[in-house]
């Protein structure tokens, strides 16, 4: 596979990071960016395009808003109409129309699931530590 030198500005914060990584492994910070950027573009390949810009789109967005990405859940009756769903497809006794709605909610669960690792994935380029309590049901 050939190599294409390409001349980009970025940011002081973002080559930073990138020069304590390259420090790190011994490597160039060339190779680091080149790393992270053949890593994301796979990544996002296999998703669909909407959620490709989505994700893309969070290395934009503030520390606080990345967290509260990171920390966002499905409403309660969301969930709890999710287990009782699950719990019919289990027994069997699910109807056609219950079953798209499960299907609807599983496909929302799973995409907020992973914005939810991607804003932390970002909340950790950036240096920050995260918790698991940032991802946990908050009380109230």
């Amino acid at each position: 596979m050939a190599n294409h030198p390409v001349t980009i500005e970025i940011p002081d914060d973002v080559y930073e990071r990138a020069q304590r990584i390259a420090q790190e492994r011994a490597q160039p910070v060339e190779q680091v960016l080149a790393d992270y950027l053949a890593g994301t573009f796979s990544v996002l390949a296999a998703l669909p395009v909407d959620e490709q810009a989505e994700l893309a789109a969070c290395r934009l967005l503030s520390d606080d808003t990345l967290r509260g990405l990171a920390g966002a859940q499905m409403t309660r009756q969301e969930q709890d109409r999710a287990h009782y769903l699950g719990d019919r497809t289990s027994r069997g006794t699910i109807t056609p129309e219950e079953r798209g709605e499960y299907e609807h909610l599983v496909e929302r669960g799973n995409r907020l699931m992973l914005r939810k690792a991607w804003a932390a994935g970002v909340l950790l380029d950036r240096g920050h530590r995260v918790s698991s309590q940032e991802f946990a049901p908050q009380d109230g």
